[in-house]
């Protein structure tokens, strides 16, 4: 099996998630840097703020780095067209299938590489002629699926005939361990990044993750069809009583408005909507993006060094 690292030409098989408001050009290219595949995430961005991190990305890197399109994006046409013109060579993509502009992208050179929360989505990007998909589980920080990890990663692999990356859920060497032993490529990593020297979060951000517990996160908006994992705080704890009591979208929807904004740049741990999986338990120091990511590979390596030597 060809390894996520030789497909993209990169040192680790591993890939920076695509993180709202986080995943800046700046902070790609540091993370295209130190080893990994970094993205820049389009989030809610216009197509001309993303050509501006572009640029910001190339100028900090010669390395190969990403741009994860959030589908339900506003801008997601102009910001397709974007891509294929600045000639991206990696492009994952979010909230829906990229079925009409993959001919666009790989026209343009660019390896295409939807996240998939089911077999059955899995399945549809194949046959529009993605690249790879990446499987990411319900463990995962922000917006989420039902799956776990474990249970949707093989599962996967089972229905597809292109290479899979494991997504939600890892943190250290031995959950990267496992994705490999479920049969995948390579892994996507977001939360675990987070708590780096190199993350523009604010530091109040990075400290209440490393403040936090194996059960310290929370999924709100499940009534809404649009569930997300967070940390929980007041925010969260009165969003959840609000849902429990069947309020109506518009006032679920006024309790995040620019939450996320407010715990990345504000550093509002109280009303702030702090995205996190629930690795979140296992972070313990803010440390630079090349001792995480060489300690989560070479982690990794050992394990599944142990594991050849097991016996039944």
């Amino acid at each position: 099996m060809k390894l996520l690292n030789e497909m993209l030409g990169i040192k680790y098989p591993v890939i920076q998630g695509g993180m709202a408001n986080i995943a800046t050009g700046a902070f790609a290219a540091a993370v295209s840097n130190a080893g990994a595949l970094g993205l820049i995430a389009s989030g809610g961005l216009p197509a001309a703020a993303i050509e501006k991190e572009i640029y910001d990305a190339r100028k900090a890197t010669d390395k190969p780095f990403g741009v994860n399109l959030m589908l339900m994006n506003p801008d997601a046409e102009n910001i397709a067209d974007l891509l294929a013109r600045e000639k991206i060579g990696i492009i994952t993509t979010g909230a829906g299938t990229p079925g009409k502009y993959i001919e666009l992208w790989k026209e343009a050179g660019a390896m295409v590489i939807p996240v998939v929360a089911s077999c059955a989505l899995a399945k549809k990007v194949e046959k529009q002629g993605a690249d790879a998909v990446i499987a990411e589980g319900g463990e995962s920080g922000g917006h989420v699926g039902e799956m776990t990890t474990m249970a949707l990663v093989p599962q996967v692999i089972d229905s597809v005939d292109i290479p899979v990356i494991a997504a939600g859920g890892i943190a250290d060497g031995r959950q990267m361990a496992a994705a490999f032993c479920l049969g995948a490529a390579g892994v996507q990593v977001g939360t675990c990044l987070l708590v780096s020297e190199e993350c523009p979060i604010h530091e109040n951000y990075k400290q209440e993750l490393i403040k936090s517990r194996d059960n310290s996160t929370t999924v709100t908006g499940r009534s809404l069809g649009a569930p997300v994992r967070i940390l929980k705080n007041p925010m969260a704890r009165e969003y959840l009583r609000l849902e429990a009591a069947a309020a109506s979208r518009d006032e679920l929807e006024q309790i995040t408005l620019g939450g996320l904004r407010r715990a990345v740049f504000d550093g509002d741990m109280k009303t702030g909507s702090v995205m996190a999986g629930q690795v979140c338990g296992q972070l313990k120091e803010v440390r630079p993006l090349a001792d995480i990511l060489e300690e989560l590979c070479e982690g990794a390596k050992k394990v599944l060094g142990s594991a050849g030597s097991l016996s039944f």
